[in-house]
C-alpha cells in the first residue's frame, strides 16, 4: 500500500517542526511542493536531500498539460507503491492553502472503493460503468492518506489571542468584491468566534468594515507569527486601525484576524 502524507511545516520560525515531520520528509520517495524553492529552505537546514516536485494547482478548471501531466505521474508512482509527501509553503497544506483539490483526487482514484468488497451488490451497482480490470485495478490500489500534525496559524493565532476559542469558524481569505459586505454582515452577528487571513494591502480596509459593521467587538491581529517582528494586538477593530495607522511599520506580513 502507497502513503501520501500530508506534512505540516513551519509557518515562520524553522526550528517549528516536528521529529516525525523530519524523519518522514527523509523517508519518502518524493516531495510534492508549492514551491519547491520554498520547501528547498528547511529540507537544506535538516539535511533532507529528498526529490521534489511542485504540484498541480487546485484551480481544477485552469489545469493546463504540464499540470495534467504531473497530476499523471503522481498517480502513476502511487500505482507504483511509492510513498509521496506533500507540502505547502507555509504551515498545514490544504488549510485555506494549495493541495486540498490534489488530496480529494488522489482519495476519488485510490480509495473510493476500500469499503465495499468487490463481490457485493453495492460495489456491482457504484461501479457498473468500469471495465472488470478497472475494477480490479481501483481494489487493488489503495493509498492511505497520512496527516503529520504541525503548524498552523489560524490554531497559533487563537491560542494567544485572549479571545473565545471553544467554538470558532475560520473563512480562510475573504473575498476581494463580491459578497464582502455580506460577509462583514454575518461576521457582526455570528455568536461565534470567527477567524480570517488578510493581506497588508487589504488589512486597513478590512478593520474600517469592521469598525461600520461590529464596532463594539473585540479584535485581535496577529502578524509576522513566529517570526522576528511577530506581534498580536488585541481591541476593538477602530482601536486596531488607528494603531496600524499611526504605526505604518506595523502594516507588514500577512495578518491573522480574529472577532470574537
Amino acid at each position: 500500500m502507497s502513503k501520501f502524507y500530508v506534512i505540516a511545516t513551519p509557518i515562520g520560525n524553522l526550528q517549528d517542526i516536528t521529529l516525525r515531520a523530519i524523519e518522514t520528509l527523509k523517508s519518502v520517495d518524493l516531495i510534492l511542493c508549492e514551491d519547491t524553492r520554498q520547501t528547498k529552505k528547511i529540507l537544506e537546514k535538516y539535511n533532507i536531500n529528498t526529490p521534489t516536485m511542485s504540484y498541480p494547482s487546485d484551480d481544477v478548471a485552469g489545469k493546463n498539460s504540464r499540470q495534467n501531466s504531473k497530476l499523471a505521474k503522481i498517480f502513476e508512482l502511487l500505482e507504483g507503491g511509492k510513498n509521496l509527501a506533500l507540502v505547502s509553503d507555509a504551515g498545514t497544506p490544504t488549510i485555506s492553502d494549495p493541495g486540498a483539490m490534489l488530496v480529494s483526487e488522489i482519495k476519488a482514484k485510490f480509495n473510493k472503493a476500500e469499503s465495499l468488497h468487490p463481490s457485493s451488490k453495492g460495489f456491482r451497482e457504484k461501479f457498473n460503468f468500469l471495465t472488470n480490470s478497472a475494477i480490479a485495478e481501483n481494489v487493488n490500489i489503495v493509498v492511505d492518506v497520512i496527516p503529520i500534525p504541525g503548524p498552523s496559524a489560524v490554531i497559533t493565532a487563537l491560542s494567544a489571542s485572549g479571545l473565545p476559542t471553544h467554538e470558532f469558524t475560520f473563512l480562510g481569505f475573504l473575498p476581494h468584491k463580491k459578497g464582502r459586505e455580506t460577509l462583514f454582515k454575518e461576521i457582526a452577528e455570528s455568536k461565534r468566534t470567527m477567524v480570517f487571513y488578510e493581506s497588508p494591502h487589504r488589512i486597513l480596509k478590512t478593520l474600517e468594515s469592521l469598525t461600520k459593521f461590529c464596532p463594539n467587538k473585540k479584535v485581535c491581529i496577529a502578524r509576522e507569527l513566529t517570526k522576528i517582528y511577530e506581534e498580536l494586538k488585541t481591541g476593538t477593530p477602530k482601536e486596531i486601525l488607528d494603531y496600524l495607522i499611526q504605526n505604518p511599520v506595523k502594516q507588514k506580513g500577512e495578518f491573522t484576524v480574529i472577532v470574537s
